[in-house]
């Protein structure tokens, strides 16, 4: 069976993809618990991830994808893994990354500090190199970098892929998956727009297949509404709603109610129609949404996510379709936090140890297998 693990970092990203033929797949790294402080409740990543390669006998993961250059998604990044562009990011116990993955933006954003700037100078390496990344999406600034390196698109063609691409290095007949890429765009750079970390960042379908059933993971960054609403008519309009179906999805920028609407609500969130559509029609039987984030709160005393007029919503779709709404920090309780983790098999999705009851109606709705 192939795996999929949450893990409870506050309001943050990490995801590792572990797949029945022991391929690991990192999305994203966000180290930022206080082992000094017993109150601070997030995981220690870096002993559960050393932890977890050290029972499969590795020291790499396969693919790391960073999403973004925030904190919260790299924060730490230098001090775990080992990076191919200076030696003082190298040494014993870091961990390798066979092919990283990033956005165009990450290549192409300028003043970059601290961790975002390390990070950034290991994908410029690997990409003048021409080995180890995968590059997302390819606007006129990245065409000028790479000249500016004395290099054209063409030379550097198989490193990158565009939305509504899948990159090569994963296909379902060989290791049982696939990513389907709906974000970044190109062509919003292009126009002449402001780069936003959180709206030209990564996002992905990934499909799953064991034993004949596809299971479909929707992994969405921090992008806002307005982008999830623009990405969701960009994949209706060249066919793909497919693209879009979910049996887990990882709810965006940690259950901000500024991922669903303009409008936060007295007590739900209403959603704009493409993210209606989203949660309501592409959801499978049994899906499972994912807040990765802090404990929902019971009033709205800080004005940052989660929040809890958006929480209302996720779980009044979870109920719809007899899913579970998990929220990492309160999984499986507030005062002890684990890591989610998630099986697939031919059963599609299976949330491990949770504390979570079912909710709502099962409907007849039969799994979704391939061929």
């Amino acid at each position: 069976m192939h795996k999929v693990t949450f893990y409870p970092i506050g309001n943050a990203e990490s995801v590792q993809i572990e797949l029945d033929n022991g391929q690991k797949i990192l999305f994203d790294y966000a180290n930022q618990g206080d082992p000094e402080n017993s109150e601070d409740l997030r995981i220690d990543l870096a002993k559960a991830l050393r932890d977890d390669l050290r029972a499969a006998k590795r020291d790499s993961f396969d693919v790391v994808a960073f999403t973004h250059l925030d904190d919260d998604h790299i924060q730490g990044m230098s001090e775990f893994f080992h990076l191919e562009h200076a030696q003082k990011y190298q040494g014993e116990g870091r961990i390798k990354i066979d092919i990283l993955w990033v956005p165009a933006a990450a290549i192409i954003e300028t003043n970059c500090k601290d961790e975002a700037q390390i990070l950034q100078a290991e994908a410029k390496h690997r990409l003048r190199a021409g080995s180890g990344i995968r590059v997302f999406s390819r606007p006129k600034q990245l065409e000028d970098w790479l000249e500016d390196q004395g290099l054209t698109i063409d030379d550097r063609k198989d490193l990158i892929t565009d939305a509504g691409e899948c990159p090569p290095e994963f296909t379902l007949d060989e290791q049982e998956i696939e990513f389907f890429v709906h974000s970044p765009f190109a062509h919003r750079l292009d126009d002449g727009t402001i780069l936003d970390r959180n709206i030209d960042a990564l996002v992905v379908q990934a499909r799953f297949v064991y034993n004949s059933v596809m299971t479909q993971l929707v992994l969405t960054a921090d992008l806002p509404h307005e982008a999830m609403a623009e990405m969701i008519d960009v994949t209706r309009h060249y066919g793909n709603d497919d693209r879009l179906e979910w049996d887990i999805i990882d709810v965006p920028h940690h259950c901000s109610y500024l991922s669903l609407a303009a409008e936060k609500g007295e007590e739900k969130t209403e959603p704009v129609p493409q993210l209606k559509w989203l949660y309501e029609e592409q959801a499978q039987d049994k899906g499972i949404l994912v807040s990765s984030s802090k404990p929902i709160p019971t009033n709205d005393g800080d004005k940052q996510p989660p929040h809890r007029q958006a929480a209302n919503y996720y779980k009044d779709c979870a109920a719809s379709i007899g899913g579970e709404f998990i929220v990492t920090m309160e999984h499986p309780k507030k005062r002890a936090p684990e890591p989610l983790v998630i099986t697939i098999d031919d059963s599609k999705a299976t949330s491990k140890k949770s504390t979570v009851s079912t909710v709502g109606i099962v409907s007849s709705r039969p799994s979704y297998r391939v061929g």
